[in-house]
């Protein structure tokens, strides 16, 4: 961390108190707290963390008011279009973008990675028939430390590299086969001829008794829905992984810890939630009903898929998104299918609608992922370990910035104390 140039004063009860503020690279200035308890015995308040730096990194930027995304200072839009998922990993992972002998050299590390434990097969068959593909996931993942003993030393550099790869690797095999499972389908092997994008649809859709072709257009649409979700800077799940691992987890616990976190609808279920509203409205011609319900602020309803918490007047990502969807949309049509019809007319009528314009709630990049898994044939239930898998590069990178982190301590946020306070113990016959 650099040096503090400015600082603050904070008067408590006729007592001063000097506080540093750090300058950052980009976005506002962050005012250091650190030694406010220990000078005047008391915490801040803020449920929530939303304004509350934990941690300084050098990875992701987000500016939700000017709709900036920033990768290792490359903007995402830039990445999405011009670059591809295991280049973008690399970046995240460390810095730069890579040579081509890097690169190469990279992708050929991730793809002899990508086959599990054979014995890691009966796990799978352990968990019900009906079990949600993420509840499989955090299961699997967890216990890969069971399997590879030799990159959970979170202080050898060596081990959290081999443990890198692994995660970046394996994830996609593993959800792959958690969708298997649920079809009650036989898994798929990875493929080493195959990109990281085609090997994951080949393995979620081929099957042995015939020969599977993944289209170009598919499986670049696939990449970018990776790319697209590599990293948000300090959002839940990330922050969870970066307090699981501030105990000295393993790698894989940590990593389980974030896909238990994604989970939620709040936030790693958006894109399902969309389908979800999509199958809801049921038809095109119902649109108008919903868009009058989504209006009423009586009316629970709310557009899914629709603005964002983070990005104020539109989503960076969300315009890439879009053309993989309709490239996608163009390949596969939509007349056969009720669910995306009704999709492209809701995102029509409503940017052509003055009160969605105002408000800003602009199609986000939930909306049009959705829309593609939905064309490519994936059921909502593997939404989100799709989600796992793109995030997962995030989570590693995070994980290794903290662990190199001199600054890196246990986490332990405080706490607003509301109940009794200390009270004497009654004796049953007395109560």
């Amino acid at each position: 961390m650099t040096e503090s140039t400015k600082s603050a004063t904070l008067t408590i009860d006729g007592t001063s108190y000097d506080l540093p503020i750090y300058s950052p690279t980009a976005g506002p200035d962050v005012l250091d707290i650190r030694k406010l308890y220990g000078q005047a015995d008391v915490f801040t308040y803020d449920p929530g963390f939303t304004s509350t730096a934990s941690c300084d990194s050098t990875i992701t930027f987000i500016d939700g008011e000017k709709g900036e995304l920033l990768h290792r200072g490359y903007p995402i839009d830039q990445l999405a279009s011009k670059s591809h998922y295991l280049e973008v990993c690399f970046l995240l992972l460390y810095g730069y973008l890579p040579t081509a002998s890097e690169l190469e050299e990279f992708e050929t590390t991730i793809t002899r990675h990508t086959m599990i434990h054979e014995q890691m097969h009966y796990f799978f068959r352990g968990f019900r028939r009906d079990a949600h593909p993420m509840a499989t996931m955090v299961g699997v993942v967890g216990a890969m430390s069971a399997f590879y003993h030799d990159s959970t030393d979170i202080a050898d550099e060596r081990q959290r590299e081999i443990a890198t790869h692994r995660l970046i690797a394996k994830m996609p095999t593993i959800a792959a086969m958690a969708y298997k499972y649920s079809v009650g389908q036989p898994f798929i092997y990875p493929r080493n001829d195959l990109s990281y994008a085609a090997n994951f649809l080949n393995m979620c859709f081929a099957v042995p008794a015939e020969e599977y072709h993944v289209d170009p257009i598919i499986a670049r649409a696939m990449d970018r829905i990776f790319t697209l979700h590599a990293d948000h800077e300090q959002n839940a799940s990330t922050s969870t992984v970066r307090l699981a691992s501030s105990s000295g987890a393993n790698p894989f616990a940590c990593i389980a810890a974030g896909i238990a976190c994604l989970w939620g609808p709040a936030h790693g279920g958006a894109n399902q939630a969309c389908l979800e509203m999509l199958k809801q409205i049921g038809t095109p011609d119902r649109i108008p009903e919903f868009i009058a319900r989504a209006k009423d602020k009586n009316d629970p309803f709310r557009l899914m898929g629709f603005g964002h918490r983070v990005y104020k007047n539109f989503d960076p990502r969300a315009t890439v998104m879009k053309q993989s969807a309709d490239e996608v949309l163009d390949l596969l049509g939509v007349e056969n299918n009720p669910i995306l019809q009704v999709a492209k007319e809701l995102e029509k009528q409503a940017l052509e609608d003055p009160y969605f314009a105002d408000k800003k709630l602009f199609p986000n990049v939930d909306f049009y992922s959705g829309i593609i898994l939905e064309a490519i044939g994936f059921p909502t239930s593997m939404f989100t370990p799709i989600f796992a898998v793109s995030r997962t590069v995030g989570w590693v990178s995070q994980w290794k910035e903290m662990i190199a982190d001199p600054q890196n301590k246990i986490g332990r946020p405080r706490q607003l104390y509301l109940g009794e306070t200390q009270r004497d113990y009654v004796d049953i016959e007395n109560r």
